[in-house]
């Protein structure tokens, strides 16, 4: 069976950080990009970022560039996503999920990955 288990979530202030951690089981870590995807309440999913299972393509939502790193570490199965500046309208419940339909890329769409896990709730307080 397939996981993907979140953590790192909570509260947090107006330019704070958060690390948000996501775990794999149950798959061949290596072959999976891996995307972040955040909903606010009342809005759409959004793909944050994305981290392609080889050479290291990235992607970032121009909402998140240059405030939002995201890494991996195949040894762990996991997927990192280190939020700095942190801002209200980064309030949401992030998910990650894992795509195998592409080595070299990584997908901002949703609609093309396998595998989610159950989601982290972050908050940010102005």
């Amino acid at each position: 069976e397939v996981q993907l288990v979140e953590s790192g979530g909570g509260l947090v202030q107006v330019g704070g950080s958060l690390r948000l951690s996501c775990v794999a089981s149950g798959l061949i870590f290596d072959d999976y990009a891996i995307g972040w995807f955040r909903q606010a309440p009342g809005k759409e999913r959004e793909g944050v970022s994305c981290i392609s299972s080889r050479a290291g393509s990235k992607y970032y939502a121009d909402s998140v560039k240059g405030r939002f790193t995201i890494s991996r570490d195949n040894a762990k199965n996991t997927v990192y996503l280190q939020m700095n500046s942190l801002k209200p309208e980064d309030t949401a419940v992030y998910f990650c999920a894992a795509d195998r339909r592409y080595y070299y890329a990584c997908s901002r769409d949703g609609s093309q990955y396998d595998y989610w896990g159950q989601g982290t709730q972050v908050t940010v307080s102005s």
